[in-house]
């Protein structure tokens, strides 16, 4: 079971046997912010993705440098793809993998040295120019490499077979990130690594989100909308997961290996038209009257619509489709299926009721608005600088709005 939904009381199997995985959490005595990942990951990660926005939309206006001495462009993509993404990764698998393997979640200090580990990286990337590029590339690699080592640690000490595609999933997102810096150490433009970084961040949301979606869902239907129910995980869904990642990964790969071009593109296609079948069995047109529920339907509609654009733009050779491809999937996708997951998670690991206020919509609708904006920016050149700062601004107010209203219940107790 998701774990958003695990905290608000269900029954657990095991409750009469060991503790649960919330009665070890308030075991921790300490600050709130370290009394699960989810707290500090959740609120660093949204504060970095709106600041890192926010400082791209200063450096695209002339009014800052870029930080360190990176190309512009390299340090906007890395620190979105390396730095925002592998802390919502963290916060969310920190506190699934516990509920998984019905073991310790990882707390306190272990839990800080995590985060100063993720914080070095950061700030290893804003001096690159003064620290030697292989030690900032260290730094800045060392956290998936240690995430990875304590979420290993517990699905193979749980014998959680079934998420070892979850923790392959990290250490190639570790991978991309090494790539992205041997490119930039062998001076040139780090395409590679940004791609294959995304390609796996999306596979992550067709493997992870493909549960969470349904499953969410599917509780909420049968407490308020009673009748037909999404369809259960099946060997459709593992084909069109299987499907998917082949295209992405060719997609990933076509700056190394340009020959797949036309298999790629018919992959990608291919890709977003299964993915929309698929997500119609998860009925999305019947969440309507949850904003908590029908915004994971939303961010996953932009998997299939990011397939598509980036399929016809390979077949095309169309640059400004292409583009619109992978934005379509960093900002519409990636970005607002993580403030869906961070405000969800938040609010049932909090003690608060898993409905969504109007200050929560209008975060989902700001990032939602951001995605558009910004694959209009990439089809429509003549117009791309004022559609670029709109998105950029929309980006930024949803997830300083995060932030604003989540923050207090990330520091504090559960309610």
């Amino acid at each position: 079971m998701p774990p958003a939904d695990r905290t608000r009381g269900e029954p657990s199997p095991s409750r009469d046997r060991v503790p649960t995985t919330m009665q070890r959490m308030r075991a921790w005595r300490g600050p709130a912010l370290l009394s699960f990942g989810f707290r500090p990951f959740f609120l660093i990660g949204g504060a970095y993705a709106a600041t890192v926005v926010l400082v791209w939309l200063l450096v695209l206006t002339g009014a800052m440098a870029s930080p360190g001495d990176w190309p512009p462009l390299a340090w906007h993509a890395h620190e979105l793809v390396f730095g925002f993404v592998p802390a919502v990764v963290a916060g969310f698998l920190l506190t699934a993998v516990p509920n998984w393997t019905g073991r310790l979640p990882v707390v306190g200090w272990p839990l800080l040295g995590l985060v100063a580990v993720w914080l070095a990286g950061r700030l290893a990337v804003a001096a690159a120019g003064l620290l030697p590029g292989a030690f900032v590339a260290a730094l800045a690699t060392a956290f998936p490499v240690t995430l990875a080592v304590f979420l290993g640690r517990e699905i193979l000490a749980g014998r959680n077979w079934r998420n070892l595609p979850v923790l392959g999933a990290v250490i190639l997102l570790g991978i991309a990130q090494a790539l992205f810096h041997a490119e930039l150490l062998q001076g040139g433009a780090p395409v590679r690594g940004d791609r294959l970084g995304i390609a796996i961040t999306v596979f992550l949301i067709t493997l992870i989100g493909g549960r969470i979606v349904p499953s969410f869902t599917t509780n909420w239907l049968k407490r308020r909308e009673p009748g037909e129910l999404p369809v259960p995980f099946n060997r459709f869904d593992a084909f069109v997961i299987a499907g998917g990642a082949l295209g992405l990964l060719l997609w990933a790969l076509l700056p190394m290996a340009p020959g797949p071009t036309r298999a790629a593109g018919l992959l990608l296609i291919a890709g977003g038209a299964l993915h929309l079948v698929r997500q119609a069995r998860w009925l999305p047109w019947r969440t309507g009257p949850e904003a908590l529920v029908w915004v994971l339907h939303l961010a996953y509609g932009f998997v299939p619509l990011g397939f598509l654009l980036s399929g016809a733009g390979v077949l095309k050779a169309d640059f400004g489709l292409e583009m619109a491809g992978l934005h379509g999937w960093a900002v519409g996708a990636i970005g607002l299926m993580t403030l869906a997951v961070m405000t969800r998670a938040t609010r049932g690991h909090t003690g608060h009721a898993l409905t969504a206020p109007p200050t929560t919509v209008a975060v989902y609708l700001a990032v939602a608005l951001a995605a558009l904006l910004r694959i209009a920016a990439a089809l429509v050149p003549g117009w791309s600088v004022p559609l670029l700062t709109l998105a950029g601004i929309g980006w930024c107010a949803g997830f300083f709005g995060f932030v604003l209203l989540y923050g207090p219940m990330l520091i504090r107790r559960r309610a």
